[in-house]
């Protein structure tokens, strides 16, 4: 309590927050009971990291809606930490992951596709002048990178050194707000091919080398009761 309010201590706003994933999981497994066999209605929850390999499960998505137009897909968008996390409290039913991931816990899928690793910078950054982008030639950089890659051992084993000796200059877990910060010149961003839109822009990506690719999973809890909505878009993802 203050001279003029009161706010929540910490232990408030996880107690706080917790009721929030509460009442979202009562409600998510109220909707799981509506559906018939004969109409699948309901929610399904997906967590994703930013991939382009999204459009294999759209694309599953679409199908699913062709048929069964009451069903409804509720995105969630965060790294492998986060998504993960909403995944193992029954926030969401499937996790979509990328790269280098542990998923003992999880039943999966490895989708077909896979993302390209590289920096995205200015096109008058001194690295816009290679074809690609070398261990040797990060020193004294400023890089933005996700905290995610900043931990991963595959980057780790590409850079042949620890990454705290590079010039981190922030961290960030989705990539739109670094490509701001690349454009007002502030350094250059790891990251995967595609998610920024470099066409008719003042900026560039170029590819590691040695060339590195992030494998997609498609993950959920094992032993997973599903909703027969969510037990009709896996099958459609797997037959994809």
């Amino acid at each position: 309590r203050g001279k003029r309010k009161t706010t929540l201590t910490e232990d408030g706003m996880f107690l706080y927050r917790r009721a929030q994933e509460i009442v979202d999981l009562a409600d998510k497994t109220e909707g799981a009971f509506k559906a018939t066999d004969e109409v699948i209605t309901g929610d399904i929850y997906i967590g994703c990291g930013e991939t382009q390999g999204i459009r294999t499960v759209i694309e599953a998505m679409k199908k699913l809606r062709d048929r069964h137009p009451d069903v409804r897909f509720h995105l969630y968008s965060g790294n492998d930490e986060d998504v993960s996390e909403r995944l193992d409290n029954g926030l969401v039913d499937f996790g979509l992951f990328v790269g280098n991931t542990d998923l003992e816990k999880y039943d999966y899928v490895k989708l077909p596709d896979s993302d390209v690793w590289g920096f995205v910078m200015r096109k008058d950054c001194p690295l816009a002048e290679k074809p690609a982008v070398k261990p040797a030639d990060l020193a004294d950089i400023p890089i933005l990178c996700s905290r995610q890659a900043l931990h991963s051992n595959e980057l780790s084993g590409w850079l042949g050194y620890d990454f705290s000796k590079l010039n981190i200059l922030s961290t960030h877990n989705l990539v739109y707000n670094a490509a701001l910060m690349v454009k007002a010149g502030m350094g250059c961003a790891l990251a995967i091919d595609n998610l920024i839109n470099t066409e008719g822009t003042e900026l560039t990506f170029r590819p590691l080398e040695p060339a590195m690719r992030a494998d997609l999973f498609f993950a959920w809890k094992k032993y997973q009761v599903f909703s027969k909505a969510a037990e009709k878009f896996l099958k459609l993802l797997q037959n994809i």
